[in-house]
């Protein structure tokens, strides 16, 4: 019989799902390179860019196919991403079962593994008798709610942003419902249908991969692992990031704004950033930038044209317009002593890893939020979309290592009324984040975390061990 140790990887469209799934799988295979990895790429649209730039990097023994790309015109236009992200994962199945036939055909699949969104691509693992496994690229907290999520809708009526008392999950902090992930802010909503799907679907799967370590939620996955959720195993092998997996240093080192923030003091500069989806308003772009000048501290702010959605840049692969056009008449100018701005996108990796950096004003990503850890810098929470206000909520109320409280009720009303945080209520936690005591405590703090989470990488560290018992479980089924 021939023995399998070929994994195939369905991520779902978007940049930042191809990223976490891609470096789980490149650790993969330096720890355990008897795994041959394939990965299969669902787009939207012709894949962006920076999708097709980052798959330069990946080692040669991950092999990676584009799929035929979805039609923009033949989904719903101006939907919420989750439903974009999904719907498009539904209609590239036939090319998805057609490239796992292909693949099996060569080499029998002894795993399949997708992105939560692509769950029902493993619908055809019982043809190939393949194990299959999610990966999902938040944290314990999060993983914990939606794994919750069939209970939850059963148990409550109405709205869960009109919820009198917090959620508890078990080992996790309280949670209000207006902070749960935005496809559930209307339960008579597809979003929501969808959502609810994909938490059914995850109690079919025979493991769970997720991005956090033990250090960072050890209540959290004890708390997982003794609930049981039926048969499935749980393996946390986070932080997964770009760190210290960049082929590029040396055209990044000649980047303007690195050899800027090279010349600024220690800790001195404020990182501005809302991810690669995120938008503002122009009005909240105008607050934003009449708020760094009035805190009077250093910044590097990554400008994005604006709209009226969050969320507005998610699928787009290049944006003509120019966003610095948008910035308050005379900002530069006022500011080119103290601030340094970028077009759209920032090398954000070795930006967070520059000695100035003091403190990161952030959407709260969870990609973001891992790299952040991992070099120690603290931040200010201004969530935006999907499971970012669960994620600023852990940070600040949990973990400690995130300011909210001077923005949290008027991020809060954001969600309902589209209300603007106004420059001297973000002035004020900029300035308490990089110069106020509170900051020093969180970026003590931060910096233990940093430690917590270079422990869990090591040789003999939490998450190389988890990972070590997901290829055992694999060879172990494969006879290998």
């Amino acid at each position: 019989m021939t023995k399998k140790t070929h994994i195939a990887v369905i991520p779902s469209p978007g940049f930042s799902h191809l990223v976490p799934i891609l470096e789980f799988t490149k650790r993969l295979v330096t720890n355990h390179p008897n795994f041959h990895v394939t990965c299969i790429i669902p787009s939207l649209g012709s894949p962006p860019d920076s999708s097709k730039s980052y798959l330069e990097t990946i080692p040669p023994n991950i092999n990676s196919i584009f799929l035929p790309p979805i039609n923009k015109q033949d989904v719903p236009q101006g939907a919420y991403p989750g439903i974009l992200i999904q719907l498009t994962v539904t209609l590239s199945l036939p090319s998805i079962h057609q490239a796992l036939k292909s693949l099996n055909s060569k080499s029998p699949l002894l795993a399949i593994i997708s992105d939560a969104f692509a769950f029902e691509a493993l619908d055809f693992a019982k043809e190939f008798n393949s194990l299959t496994y999610l990966y999902f690229p938040c944290n314990t907290f999060v993983l914990s709610l939606v794994l919750e999520m069939p209970k939850l809708d059963e148990q409550v009526s109405g709205e869960y942003k009109d919820l009198q008392e917090p959620i508890g999950l078990l080992g996790c902090v309280p949670i209000n419902g207006i902070d749960l992930p935005t496809p559930t802010k209307n339960r008579s909503s597809e979003a929501y249908k969808k959502y609810l799907q994909r938490a059914k679907g995850m109690y079919l799967v025979d493991g769970i991969i997720f991005n956090s370590f033990f250090e960072l939620e050890s209540s959290a996955i004890e708390a997982l692992e003794q609930k049981g959720h039926g048969k499935i195993s749980f393996f946390p092998v986070g932080p997964i990031t770009q760190i210290g997996s960049s082929n590029n240093d040396d055209v990044v080192d000649e980047l303007e704004c690195l050899k800027w923030l090279k010349k600024q003091p220690q800790n001195s500069v404020l990182y501005v950033s809302f991810g690669s989806g995120g938008t503002l308003s122009q009005r909240q772009i105008n607050e934003i930038a009449f708020g760094l000048e009035l805190s009077g501290q250093r910044f590097i702010w990554v400008v994005r044209a604006p709209s009226d959605s969050v969320n507005a840049a998610y699928f787009e692969n290049s944006n003509d317009v120019d966003p610095l056009k948008f910035l308050p008449n005379g900002f530069l100018e006022r500011t080119k002593e103290k601030g340094f701005i970028l077009a759209s996108w920032a090398p954000q990796v070795e930006i967070l890893k520059q000695d100035s950096v003091g403190g990161f004003l952030s959407h709260c990503g969870w990609n973001s939020i891992l790299e952040s850890i991992q070099v120690g810098v603290p931040i200010v929470a201004w969530p935006l979309f999907a499971e970012q206000a669960m994620n600023a909520v852990m940070l600040s109320d949990g973990l400690k290592v995130a300011l909210s409280d001077g923005l949290k009720v008027a991020l809060r009303l954001k969600y309902e009324d589209e209300e603007i945080v106004e420059k001297e209520k973000i002035a004020k936690v900029i300035k308490c984040l990089m110069e106020g005591e509170e900051g020093k405590e969180m970026r003590e703090r931060m910096k233990s975390l940093k430690d917590s989470a270079a422990n869990a990488l090591k040789d003999d560290g939490s998450s190389i061990k988890s990972l070590s018992n997901l290829a055992s479980q694999w060879e172990k089924f494969g006879g290998i």
